[in-house]
């Protein structure tokens, strides 16, 4: 690159942060490096989850990149609700040192790495460019006065001066993010964007301020995450419910975040598939702003890979009994209550025909689905299980929402499953 156009940058992002500055969008109540400064549930503040994506330690049997250096990751991510500000969190929850954010910047994406110049803001931490993040910790920016559409695409870019070690991550956000060699935050064009990524590296939310009323969190595992559903159409279930509820209540939906980790399970770590629900609902679930919701699904791994040989990634694979997962449950539904909110428990749902289902997986499915529905241990339910089996047959996806593997819905079983949660909460959300 010439010099020239490498001095100038330097410049543009200390003019970007100054104008926010002189807008006088910048205070000290943002977080800095040891600071994790994250807003406790139902603290009514006016910041709103938009977006979410569970942070992971990377494994090189599912990454091939791992460690930055001197290099721009762009995120792309995509909103639910919208506001007149947001603030971006940064985890470094998984590394092995502190990672040294160089510069940041957040705008609009108009087309792959490409962004829409008059949205390019400087972000800032603690009113300064760059900005530490400890080691297992995370950082909350200062605001960023911006207007933030509902239901947009986002770039957050973050310029890595040194080695980061092994850097925290989503492994699959149904999503395409970018990276360049250098630093390039601050450039709109998307030449230097050269490779793209399957992954999302250190950005683990997105908050916005606005009308909205609260923060609803789905956590679960492959089916909440999307798996299997359109790359880069935002087609997951939790897609499809914000739009319900946005078409519903207008600005006062709730933001919808999306806590779903391909391959977790709420008993037991993974390699591959992240760190066992129970033990990451704090960060994942109740550090989120304003959280007043929780829908809940997830179980089928922690039975179909009871299944499995104990090996690879999965491995530790427990035998996990019915009597334990409703136990991890009932922790679950009294941590949510514990924080003041509502859980809504979901169903799980057919995997007749997937790799390491099995009768004995089956039998337990049933027994679980028969608790969940039965035990009015949770806030209420949503009975994914009975919208996605083909009638008649209670163990089989119905074969027009089965994406191909017997597990995964389709889009129109993404749709479907988001029907039936709006059903379920549409109205009490709105209140």
């Amino acid at each position: 690159m010439p010099a020239g156009i490498r001095d100038l940058r330097p410049r543009r992002l200390a003019a970007l942060a100054v104008l926010s500055l002189l807008s006088g969008v910048l205070t000290t109540a943002g977080a800095h490096a040891g600071a994790p400064d994250l807003p406790a549930a139902g603290s009514g503040d006016g910041w709103v989850g938009t977006w979410g994506a569970s942070a992971m330690a990377p494994s090189a049997l599912v990454s091939g990149v791992q460690t930055l250096n001197n290099q721009t990751v762009r995120n792309i991510v995509h909103t639910s609700v919208g506001g007149r500000e947001l603030r971006i969190r940064l985890s470094n929850a998984f590394g092995n040192q502190a990672v040294d954010v160089g510069a940041a910047t957040v705008a609009r994406e108009l087309l792959g790495a490409q962004l829409d110049a008059d949205t390019l803001r400087a972000v800032t931490f603690h009113g300064s460019p760059s900005v530490t993040i400890p080691t297992g910790g995370s950082v909350l920016s200062d605001p960023v006065r911006m207007p933030v559409p509902a239901q947009a695409n986002l770039a957050v870019s973050l310029y890595l001066p040194r080695p980061t070690g092994p850097a925290t991550y989503h492994q699959d956000p149904q999503q395409t993010s970018y990276l360049s060699a250098g630093d390039h935050a601050a450039d709109v064009a998307a030449d230097a964007y050269s490779t793209t990524l399957a992954t999302s590296f250190l950005v683990d939310a997105v908050q916005v301020r606005g009308p909205a009323r609260g923060t609803l969190v789905a956590v679960g595992d492959s089916i909440t995450d999307g798996a299997q559903g359109q790359w880069n159409a935002n087609t997951r279930w939790p897609d499809f419910l914000f739009r319900r509820l946005a078409a519903a209540h207008g600005t006062a939906a709730p933001g919808v975040v999306n806590e779903g980790i391909s391959g977790n399970r709420v008993l037991n770590d993974s390699v591959c598939f992240g760190t066992n629900l129970l033990s990451r609902l704090d960060r994942d679930v109740f550090s989120q702003p304003n959280v007043r919701t929780v829908v809940l699904l997830e179980g089928l791994n922690d039975l179909g890979f009871s299944q499995e040989p104990n090996s690879g990634c999965t491995a530790p694979n427990t035998e996990v009994s019915v009597a334990a997962l409703i136990a991890a449950y009932r922790r679950i539904i009294d941590r949510a209550h514990a924080h003041g909110v509502r859980i809504y428990g979901g169903t799980l749902t057919p995997a007749q025909g997937f790799e390491y289902w099995n009768a004995a997986a089956e039998q337990k499915r049933r027994q679980v689905n028969a608790w969940i529905l039965g035990s009015r241990a949770f806030d209420g339910v949503i009975d994914f299980a009975s919208v996605l089996a083909y009638p008649g047959h209670p163990e089989l996806l119905d074969p027009k929402y089965d994406s191909g593997d017997h597990l995964h819905p389709n889009d129109g079983g993404y749709q479907a499953m988001a029907d039936a949660a709006f059903a379920a909460l549409g109205k009490q959300i709105g209140r």
